[in-house]
């Protein structure tokens, strides 16, 4: 107790600095934790959460019986682990490229393009990919029409999209993530460089031998954090991308978007789904931490300073 106060009376100003960030999870995370219970629930609207009677696993079998349950978890599974690979070795190589541009002005340019997707919302990519793409008069098909050429129907071929979401996440999140990857090169002590110099090194040699070892560790963290989240799927990519589209569901479907669309295909209201949803958010929630847990400990075997506990 009192290393915590001592703790505390040392660095007042940082723990003042990142007190709204504690209150926020606080009350948005761990406050409204006890309506987990309503995954086990058949909610009534005028018992409230904790008045409704007990449903026990009924709601997780509705999941799973709808014959989706196994299918969505796949492919959330899937799209991340996909995603990871695609997005990280590219947010990687980009960091690498951006700090071996000699030009300040044409890197604070080419940093700042790269970026600048992270800012503009899914709605807009939606449509932008509508116009790219539509059958009657996207850019592909017009392209194809004068070339003399039969127009493709991608809404009704399911895995061309496989592709072209991966390619919309990895366009969006690279120019983000590699500012911190970033960040961990411009750590890298500079004297390793000059030594490197001295030997004659390449940079493709730099690049094998010293920054990608150097950020490896930071790489290890990145992915553990996404692994902790690899059952949670970017509702609104995959919504404003995909939508409404039944043939492309078995190749694009996730859980959120099919929690969202039980919902708001009975009417949005009704006990069953309201309470599947929170059967499908607390099964996301579980498979997630034992994912982790696995995977770091698997980590920590390897090498015990790159795992996240």
């Amino acid at each position: 107790m009192k290393t915590i106060v001592h703790e505390l009376r040392r660095n007042k100003t940082l723990f003042l600095m990142a007190l709204p960030a504690i209150l926020l999870t606080l009350f948005l995370c761990y406050v409204p934790m006890p309506g987990i219970i309503l995954a086990f629930k058949n909610y009534r609207f005028n018992l409230g959460i904790f008045g409704s009677p007990w449903a026990g696993l009924a709601n997780f079998r509705y999941f799973f019986m709808s014959g989706k349950g196994f299918l969505v978890t796949r492919n959330t599974i899937l799209y991340n682990v996909m995603f990871m690979i695609t997005c990280h070795s590219l947010a990687v190589f980009f960091a690498i490229l951006f700090c071996e541009i000699s030009g300040k002005t044409f890197r604070r340019l080419s940093q700042s393009i790269t970026f600048l997707p992270y800012f503009i919302s899914w709605i807009i990519v939606g449509v932008f990919v509508n116009i790219l793409f539509n059958y009657e008069s996207g850019v592909l098909n017009t392209v194809l029409k004068s070339l003399n050429m039969d127009p493709v129907n991608l809404y009704s071929r399911p895995v061309p999209w496989i592709f072209i979401i991966a390619f919309f996440n990895a366009w969006k999140w690279v120019g983000y993530t590699s500012v911190i990857y970033i960040a961990a090169i411009h750590g890298i002590d500079q004297e390793c460089y000059e030594s490197a110099d001295i030997d004659g090194a390449s940079i493709f040699q730099k690049m094998y031998y010293l920054t990608i070892p150097m950020i490896s560790r930071t790489i290890s963290v990145m992915l553990l954090l996404n692994v902790g989240r690899i059952l949670r799927g970017d509702f609104q990519m995959f919504f404003q991308i995909v939508g409404n589209n039944g043939m492309l569901f078995n190749a694009t479907d996730v859980i959120d978007v099919f929690v969202f669309r039980s919902l708001v295909g009975s009417g949005g209201g009704g006990g069953v789904d309201l309470t599947m949803s929170s059967a499908a958010t607390f099964y996301q929630s579980i498979l997630c931490f034992i994912i982790i847990v696995i995977v770091n400990g698997i980590v920590r075997k390897v090498d015990s300073e790159s795992a996240l506990f």
